[in-house]
């Protein structure tokens, strides 16, 4: 696990074994805030470094969404109360309980966990927290999933923006033009960092030019998908096109940014291709 202080008492993690996903830790007087967990192997590393360096327990997990990579080390915190968005509990509950059912059969790590769903949710609007002087802010960010939601410190104009904002942006089982959407909104609140759910932290100069080339790929997938319903073997040509031609690199996410690339064409034209055909059916 990597690790970095990003400003005064906020921290951020970045994983060693999975995609570079990413943690933060926000640190006050007498207890701490984490937002999102890694993977639970290296969870203990996290609460090592918070409780036994920084001498501060943790209070509140914030699960950005209920995907295992960001979540599924909450129960490391037995004492600290779990908040996400409401749709992040009900998932937790249903898909997260029946995977991590799954990997408890392959895995013997899991047989020491379990799935710890948010106790505190929201909706619709913003909650606030406060921690030593620094306020907080937590929203809904959707497109990547339903469920998605940021953190914002206000004063440090610092966003822990979860898979909402990431290298390559991705929709499968969310969708294209909310995320676009979000990805807007987050690209104008004048931020000084972005913390994404996996990668690097993007820095106040780099905001704009990172936020045009997400949407730019966003716009290229469509195009792609429009041109593939054209073709005889759309999903065959859609699994051949390369991500550097839609503006990414290919290392990205340790190397997973083809696989997602690949995964984003084809999941939106059998999508485009499910709603043509509900249409059809209806008219």
């Amino acid at each position: 696990m990597q690790k970095e202080r990003v400003s005064d008492n906020v921290y951020w993690f970045q994983s060693d074994v999975y995609a570079q996903v990413t943690a933060g830790a926000i640190i006050g007087p007498q207890w701490a805030i984490l937002v999102d967990t890694l993977m639970p192997e290296e969870t203990p590393q996290i609460k090592q470094f918070i409780e036994n360096e920084l001498l501060v327990p943790v209070r509140y997990v914030i699960n950005t969404h209920h995907h295992a990579d960001h979540s599924w080390g909450n129960c490391i915190f037995p004492n600290a109360t779990i908040i996400g968005h409401e749709l992040c509990r009900e998932l937790m509950l249903s898909r997260s309980l029946s995977a991590f059912a799954e990997a408890e059969k392959n895995d013997p790590l899991f047989r020491n966990l379990c799935i710890k769903e948010p106790s505190i949710t929201l909706a619709k609007g913003a909650l606030f927290l406060r921690i030593g002087k620094k306020q907080i802010k937590v929203f809904s960010t959707p497109g990547h999933s339903e469920d998605c939601i940021s953190v914002l410190l206000e004063e440090d104009r610092i966003l822990f923006s979860g898979d909402a904002y990431m290298p390559i942006p991705y929709f499968v089982g969310g969708d294209i033009d909310t995320l676009a959407e979000t990805i807007t909104e987050i690209g104008s609140m004048g931020l000084e960092n972005i913390i994404q759910g996996h990668g690097d932290i993007v820095l106040r100069g780099e905001i704009e030019e990172v936020t045009q080339s997400h949407l730019d790929y966003l716009k290229s997938v469509r195009k792609l998908v429009r041109t593939a319903a054209r073709r005889r073997n759309p999903l065959d040509f859609l699994g051949s096109q390369l991500v550097e031609d839609s503006g990414k690199q290919r290392v990205s996410m340790a190397g997973l940014a083809q696989d997602l690339h690949t995964r984003n064409l084809q999941w939106l034209y059998l999508y485009e291709l499910k709603k043509s055909r509900e249409s059809e059916n209806g008219a």
